[in-house]
């Protein structure tokens, strides 16, 4: 096969000859134009061969080796012997008044998946930024349909005029359905009021952390939905009571053993039967030292204990006994989280025995960070939901 029929399978566009092929240090010159053939006139419609005149046109392609491809288009221009008429010829990969080929363009498109910024993208196809996000514009997404499996949480932005954004999946088919500008109840009212009654009544379960605005529009809302709290966000509560005990504990101490103590903190926060015998048994030195300390420790076992519980009446039986034993203890941090699980009580025993969770609404929040933080942040929020909704859709 000859080198020009390589090329010419290489850029898949079978209908051009190559006629010339430079290379420089960073830059790939292809020389090429299309074979003489009957076009139609555009005004009246009568057949022609008949050339007028030539111009070049530079036109950009996908890069190949890290160097910057560019087609040296010798464009031919008809004229029409009946009407006069003068037109260009017909191709299949460079679209009118575009100085990029067709496939160029998707090639943007399909690298924006990523979390790339946009600058980036732009230095490695050798075009500005702005023809990038000029590209990347033309997409567009619509209002998505409820699912039976709404779970909603917010994330930092700082995009517009918000430093909080709320993201909506459906953590049931690991999708990703809308992004809102603001976490205020008054904007996810309005959002919220826009669908049909009946649609928003097909939502049966619906997954939030414990912020009070989530569960009052649910309630609201999502009138025959089992509201759920996530697993994460209520069992951290007991691990920050015991982080709070820690420290206050800690800080009687000497510089050394404070500095122990610190370091040590993963084990306290650990299962217990989890940890080999001499991780058990730094453990246990931590728990001497101080009675508050080792309660705490045996409080927070137990409610990693509830989590395993297969049978939801029994977990609730433990979880009651749990909250009253934390009042008793005593201990001011716990006795600050029972008032937490009391005022969530419903909502944390409806995730007993569900497999339903923020788990991956959390997973695609820290996939955003990645993405906020390679673009230094976004200023226009309707770019910046497109991104977003764009980098979690899958490949056509």
């Amino acid at each position: 096969m000859s080198n020009k029929n390589f090329i010419k399978d290489f850029i898949g566009i079978q209908e051009v000859n190559i006629t010339n092929y430079e290379e420089t240090e960073k830059e790939i010159f292809l020389h090429i134009e299309l074979e003489v053939k009957e076009h139609k006139c555009p005004c009246c419609s009568e057949p022609t061969t008949r050339i007028h005149d030539y111009r070049i046109q530079r036109v950009t392609d996908i890069p190949y080796r890290n160097k910057k491809v560019i087609f040296v288009y010798r464009k031919r221009r008809y004229v029409c012997p009946h009407c006069g008429k003068r037109f260009y010829e017909e191709n299949t990969f460079l679209p009118r008044y575009h100085q990029m080929t067709n496939r160029l363009s998707a090639y943007i498109i399909e690298r924006l998946r990523n979390t790339d910024s946009f600058s980036k993208i732009a230095r490695e196809v050798g075009k500005s930024t702005s023809t990038v996000i000029r590209v990347f514009d033309l997409l567009s997404f619509s209002k998505p349909k409820l699912p039976k499996v709404l779970s909603i949480d917010e994330f930092k932005g700082n995009t517009g005029k918000e430093k909080y954004q709320v993201i909506i999946t459906n953590p049931a088919t690991h999708q990703v359905l809308d992004i809102l500008e603001s976490r205020k109840k008054l904007d996810l009212i309005q959002y919220l009021r826009e669908y049909d009654k009946t649609e928003r009544l097909k939502v049966e379960y619906f997954i939030s952390d414990m912020y009070k605005p989530y569960k009052e529009i649910a309630q609201t809302y999502f009138k025959n939905a089992t509201i759920i709290t996530d697993k994460y966000h209520w069992i951290r509560q007991s691990t920050w009571a015991i982080e709070r005990v820690r420290k206050d504990i800690q800080k009687k101490f000497s510089k050394e053993y404070r500095i122990y103590f610190k370091h040590s903190r993963k084990l306290l926060l650990a299962y217990y039967d989890k940890l080999n015998l001499e991780q058990q048994q730094q453990v246990n030195v931590m728990l001497s030292v101080s009675a508050d300390l080792s309660t705490a420790h045996f409080l927070k076992e137990w409610m990693y204990k509830i989590l395993k519980i297969d049978n939801k009446e029994i977990a609730i039986k433990e979880f009651k006994q749990w909250i009253d034993e934390a009042n008793e203890s005593g201990i001011k941090e716990f006795q600050s989280a029972t008032t937490a699980y009391k005022n969530w009580y419903r909502e944390i025993t409806n995730s007993f025995c569900q497999n339903l969770t923020n788990g991956f609404t959390e997973g695609c929040n820290n996939k955003i960070k990645v993405l906020k933080r390679n673009a230094y942040g976004y200023q226009r929020f309707d770019r910046f939901r497109k991104r977003i909704l764009f980098m979690f859709t899958e490949a056509a």
